[in-house]
């Protein structure tokens, strides 16, 4: 557990500087994800406006899969997030790619699926930079403060 957490903690701290793609770019190509996802701050503010089939992808950056509150999500990208899987410029854009086949790779579970369907042959870099330029940087002290607590059983 305390591996997993300190990945996610160094994850976190890296997210920022490891968006490489285009933000102007990938506030375009975001038209293809609204129909499913929008992204709207903690405070209520609707960034872009979208859908609800999918999570709102605001805090994207650095958050572990399948852990938007309130969301209802397939078992499988569950156990991805609680297996480690956390939201990188990598991996996301290996999701979007082929949502379902990174699933069963990332999960080791050949019959894993995905409820996102759509598959972005190009741009996942930009549209990373995008939520990464709209969503909030981590926070130093929480995230040592998690990285340090101890597990629970």
């Amino acid at each position: 557990m305390k591996t997993l957490i300190a990945t996610a903690f160094i994850g976190l701290l890296a997210v920022p500087a490891f968006a490489e793609g285009d933000i102007a770019k990938g506030e375009k190509a975001f038209k293809k994800c609204k129909a499913c996802h929008s992204v709207t701050s903690a405070d209520g503010e609707a960034i872009v406006k979208g859908g609800k089939t999918g999570p709102n992808l605001f805090g994207l950056p650095g958050r572990a899969a399948g852990t938007v509150e309130g969301f209802k999500y397939g078992k499988d990208i569950v156990a991805a997030g609680e297996g480690g899987l956390v939201w990188s410029e990598e991996t996301f854009v290996g999701f979007v790619t082929d949502p379902k086949g990174y699933l069963r790779e990332v999960t080791g579970d050949g019959k894993a699926k995905s409820k996102m369907s759509f598959k972005l042959k190009k741009g996942g870099e930009d549209i990373f930079a995008f939520l990464a330029s709209v969503s909030p940087a981590p926070v130093a002290e929480e995230t040592e403060e998690a990285a340090e607590a101890p597990a629970s059983n």
